[in-house]
């Protein structure tokens, strides 16, 4: 409990930032320009955290957590500050401001990746697994506050502030971080002499981008079967094929592939992927139904997200608490994936008459299921490992849950751009649709209440009937997650101390490699 709140405030910087920023994007385009590089803002985030993520996971085994946690910490601020910096005098004026935010959002990205990984290591390393869903469960409550405050925050500095303290604002908090840890947190110094496994990083880290930018680009900027997707796609396997063989003759490889001859770090890594892509990708597409279908402001749809995000921590908090009473858990990803799998359907059951309290029942019960999920799936990757591989099972875990969301988006990306292009040529013509359905996740909700009525509400079909389309074909995504779950086995979670205290420090000696 003294650790927790500098652990705290650490996942804050990694949760708000994007909500913070994603407010602030279009004063940002506004004094920079480059509108036809915006989504590269955020691809390179994503593409930072999600490459470096393994990477700190292995080298936190290796050398100690604290120091390597305090390092993401301050590589994520320098990269908050050249963000606020971007276009500046300082650095030349706005000429090329928007291809500086780019570089510096993935400066940024790669110490986000050491941040919710180690957060997650580090209360396995001070808490023994019995009494671990407790602490799990509060962080995915803070989680849960910070995608809500987010976007208010990132509002009340977009109308007040300028738009570069959407980046200096990570300032204050960061420093408070690591003054905290360095004086609270007491974990083990390891003097682990065996080198990192920087070839399977290099090999891991091309593959990784390929695959986000296939996700990112394709059916977009790319046909799916254009030279560039299918060469992206030629490039993942290939260096995927290669990465496997290297990490078996690897003293100690970045992803020890010899984790996933366990079952239960497999099974609970594809539930992972399943959740990101059900979750996250369908998530994505509540913001545009509540603007454009249900005439919410960009304000009050953050306000109708609530009832998803109390219900997430509510069921989290208690989760956590069940499974330090009782110690089992085996139940909780098969009733978290029975209840996501009820959301999206609900979800998929809405139209352009559904109020905004049908709504919210709907996205609340969605909360519920995740819920049950969100940090259970993380503590059985962590039980089924042994404590010197503590790192790799939480950054693996997080790993794939980001993959899935990056392919979720993807998929249900073509599904809405096909649906609502095909409601849409019926009132327009198919060339006109065909423009439209490719801006569809960019319509302004005033525009639309310009419209002519019977264009409107044409529109307004054609858009819910697309959504709700996409919510259905998460259902069989999220009733995978419970099938998988029943054939998960129920490990005892141990008890006792697992970090050395303080005196035993300089003592500890490293599992051997």
């Amino acid at each position: 409990m003294v650790v927790l709140p500098g652990l705290m405030l650490a996942m804050v910087l990694a949760m708000l930032d994007n909500m913070i920023v994603g407010t602030a994007m279009p004063r940002i385009v506004g004094e920079l320009g480059g509108v036809e590089h915006l989504s590269w803002v955020v691809t390179a985030y994503v593409l930072g955290t999600t490459v470096s993520t393994p990477i700190w996971g292995k080298i936190g085994d290796l050398y100690g957590r604290k120091t390597i946690f305090m390092v993401s910490i301050v590589i994520f601020m320098v990269g908050s500050v050249l963000c606020g910096m971007a276009g500046s005098d300082m650095l030349g004026g706005p000429g090329n401001g928007m291809g500086e935010l780019i570089a510096f959002r993935a400066i940024q990205g790669l110490g986000a990746g050491g941040l919710m990984v180690n957060v997650m290591a580090i209360i396995g390393d001070l808490v023994p697994p019995r009494e671990r869903g407790q602490y799990q469960g509060i962080t995915a409550g803070v989680m849960s506050m910070a995608m809500f405050a987010g976007p208010f925050v990132g509002g009340f500095i977009t109308d007040n502030l300028d738009w570069r303290w959407a980046f200096y604002v990570n300032l204050p908090i960061g420093a408070v971080a690591l003054i905290w840890l360095a004086l609270r947190l007491k974990l083990p110094k390891l003097r682990n002499k065996v080198r990192i496994d920087w070839l399977g990083a290099a090999l891991l880290s091309v593959s990784i981008t390929a695959m986000v930018l296939i996700t990112t680009w394709g059916g977009n900027q790319y046909a799916w079967g254009s030279w560039q997707i299918l060469g992206l796609a030629a490039i993942a396997v290939v260096t995927l094929a290669i990465f496997i063989p290297v990490e078996r003759r690897t003293a100690e490889p970045i992803m020890p592939l010899q984790l996933f001859r366990n079952r239960n770090f497999t099974l609970i890594s594809v539930i992972g992927f399943l959740l990101g892509f059900a979750m996250f990708g369908a998530m994505n597409f509540l913001p545009l139904f509540q603007q454009t279908v249900q005439g919410a402001s960009a304000t009050n749809s953050g306000l109708l997200m609530l009832p998803m995000m109390g219900a997430a921590m509510v069921v989290s908090i208690f989760v956590g608490k069940a499974i330090t009473a009782t110690g089992k858990y085996k139940i909780y990803p098969i009733i978290g994936g029975l209840g996501m799998a009820v959301g999206v359907w609900l979800l998929s059951l809405m139209g352009v008459d559904t109020p905004s309290w049908q709504s919210g029942v709907y996205i609340a019960v969605l909360g519920v299921g995740m819920g049950f999920l969100m940090q259970t799936t993380m503590l059985i990757a962590q039980n089924s490992v042994e404590q010197r591989d503590l790192g790799v099972a939480s950054s693996t875990s997080t790993f794939f849950r980001s993959i899935g969301g990056s392919f979720g988006v993807s998929l249900y990306g073509a599904v809405f751009n096909s649906r609502f292009q095909s409601g849409m040529s019926d009132l327009l013509g198919p060339e006109a649709a065909e423009k439209m359905a490719k801006g569809g996740g960019r319509m302004d909700p005033a525009a639309i209440a310009a419209m002519p009525s019977a264009l409107r509400t044409g529109l307004l079909e054609s858009l819910a009937h697309a959504i709700s389309t996409v919510f259905f074909w998460a259902i069989p995504f999220a009733l995978l997650v419970p099938v998988l779950a029943l054939f998960i086995k129920e490990i005892p979670l141990r008890g006792g101390p697992v970090a050395a205290s303080a005196d035993e420090q300089e003592t500890v000696k490293p599992a051997a490699g």
